[in-house]
């Protein structure tokens, strides 16, 4: 719980220790990555505590942790602003003053239909190619012979498949399969796909399932092999002439850029 309130900070921690739940509170914004090795079930914040960096953390959180339940409970918020927290990635917005009662049942329910859905998610094998890929064994099978992946090489595997046909930045990956930030330099990301390229084609080898952005990431895409024989590198800078080109209207819409306690 990211918030200063120390009265409804106080009265909403015994009820969760009461519910079963471990409460920590901080009084400023958490690195993303801090977030990730605490394996938390549910955030909740106030964003009148980041005041201008309010949007920016609600938005990195949301992208870096997208299994984690968020809810804001604030107390002075325009329509925008609710709709902005949002589409952002919060999943439920209360309004101050609230019932601690009330804020315990909201974090519990995001946390059931996040652990619900993320359940059933993995439950359901991914078709590939000639791959089938069975989360609820943690293994990959072609044509019925397992692919022998240890328990990285699946995650790796299984995260590359549900993103397909998006690419994926080494760094995203690296924060949601080992769990936390990628140190400078580290390889272990492109030292894990040519392993698992190997063993792809060892069982599929007319088949490419994982192509190369160069200098970005990995993008999960089976096709046919000898279709993609080079990596993918970044588009051409644009000319001066097409930078001097107009860009497009801004939305009329009125979006506030900063949240302050009012």
């Amino acid at each position: 719980m990211i918030d200063t309130d120390s009265g409804f900070v106080t009265v909403l921690a015994r009820r969760a220790e009461a519910a079963g739940w471990q409460m920590s509170q901080k009084t400023g914004p958490v690195p993303p990555r801090d977030l990730v090795a605490m394996k938390l079930n549910a955030l909740l914040i106030d964003p009148a505590v980041l005041g201008d960096e309010a949007w920016n953390y609600l938005d990195r959180v949301a992208s870096m942790l997208p299994d984690l339940g968020l809810v804001v409970c604030t107390s002075r918020s325009t329509v925008a602003q609710r709709v902005r927290g949002l589409r952002l990635g919060a999943d439920d917005w209360m309004t101050k003053p609230c019932h601690p009662e009330e804020a315990l049942a909201r974090l519990e329910a995001v946390a059931r239909r996040r652990r619900r859905g993320r359940h059933e998610h993995e439950a359901a094998p991914l078709a590939a190619g000639e791959l089938e890929i069975r989360p609820d064994r943690f293994q990959a099978f072609v044509r019925d012979e397992a692919l022998d992946l240890t328990r990285r090489e699946f995650e790796l595997l299984y995260l590359l498949a549900e993103e397909r046909g998006q690419v994926l930045e080494r760094e995203q990956i690296y924060q949601r399969v080992w769990g936390y930030a990628m140190a400078h330099g580290d390889r272990s990301v492109d030292v894990f796909v040519r392993k698992l390229r190997k063993k792809l084609e060892s069982l599929s080898p007319s088949w490419a399932y994982i192509h190369t952005h160069f200098g970005i990431g990995y993008r999960f895409d089976p096709e046919p092999a000898g279709i993609v024989a080079e990596e993918i590198h970044p588009a051409p800078e644009q000319s001066d002439a097409q930078k001097a080109e107009p860009a497009a209207e801004p939305s009329s819409q009125a979006v506030h850029n900063t949240f302050t306690a009012g």
